[in-house]
């Protein structure tokens, strides 16, 4: 690359702000080792990232940080479009032209036509597709495990596959914790991994019908957790123990007190709070 490359890159495109991302993906592909690299394959993970990252910066409430999240976002939307031109796969125009297409057939009343139920609207698609129908179809098979679970349930639930409550889902769940200590008693690793996927889904089910979001209901015990971490750090550099040399038994009696503080009100150690 000369200097003059380096210092004046090109200008943006005239026309959308997706045509501006797409040459700066072009631009990224076409000047950096590390990016023309790369493939849809290696770049996959860093587009589920991203668009995890921008969920939470929403769920946060941050509009900064969802400003920066989005564009990140959209920047591996843009690379991905632009390695699929590379490779004649398809090109922009023809993105943007079936996102449109979908949305005049997903809602006809809006572009001069009647309206129809959402799932002749589905059932039509899937036929088209050659597709075998089942209730299950209309769940995207892309999620992310946990999501897809709750999406599953809520499914199923929409005809009638369901509890009555959430007391239904709690007996579930201690069935399932029975059967996945019977399993890592008998240490039948395939059998173990089996029962725990099992207590996993019938945790979610419970989340559902406690008329929470599994993802957001963990979101938060992660951020409790490394909360909590943190104080536990703290506590114990005031306290000259060393993370890898104390004991748990020394390092659990400084989480229960970081715990007991904070269920007094009394702020977090070492985070200046209380």
């Amino acid at each position: 690359m000369s200097p003059s490359q380096a210092e004046n890159p090109p200008l943006p495109p005239p026309g959308g702000t997706f045509d501006r991302a797409l040459a700066l993906a072009a631009f990224l592909r076409a000047r950096c080792p590390w990016d023309a690299a790369q493939t849809p394959a290696s770049l996959q993970p860093y587009l589920v990232e991203e668009a995890h990252e921008a969920a939470r910066a929403i769920a946060a409430g941050n509009a900064e940080a969802v400003r920066d999240e989005l564009g990140d976002l959209l920047l591996n939307v843009a690379f991905q479009v632009v390695m699929a031109e590379e490779d004649g796969l398809f090109g922009r125009e023809d993105v943007v032209a079936a996102v449109e297409q979908k949305m005049r057939r997903r809602h006809p009343h809006l572009y001069g036509g009647a309206h129809q139920p959402w799932e002749a609207i589905k059932a039509r698609e899937r036929a088209e597709r050659g597709a075998a129908e089942s209730i299950l179809d209309a769940v995207p098979s892309g999620l992310d495990p946990l999501t897809r679970a709750y999406r599953v349930q809520a499914r199923v639930a929409e005809f009638g596959f369901d509890w009555s409550d959430w007391r239904g889902a709690w007996d579930k769940v201690r069935e399932e914790v029975d059967e996945a200590r019977h399993e890592l008693e008998s240490g039948d690793p395939a059998k173990v991994e089996e029962e725990l996927g099992d207590l996993l889904f019938a945790v979610v089910n419970l989340v559902r019908l406690a008329d929470a979001h599994p993802s957001s209901a963990l979101s938060r015990a992660n951020e409790k957790f490394a909360r909590r971490f943190g104080a536990v750090e703290a506590l114990a550099a005031e306290r000259g123990l060393v993370f890898g040399q104390a004991t748990l038994e020394e390092l659990d009696v400084l989480w229960d007190e970081v715990k007991r503080r904070e269920r007094a009100g009394g702020g977090t150690p070492g985070t200046g709070e209380g």
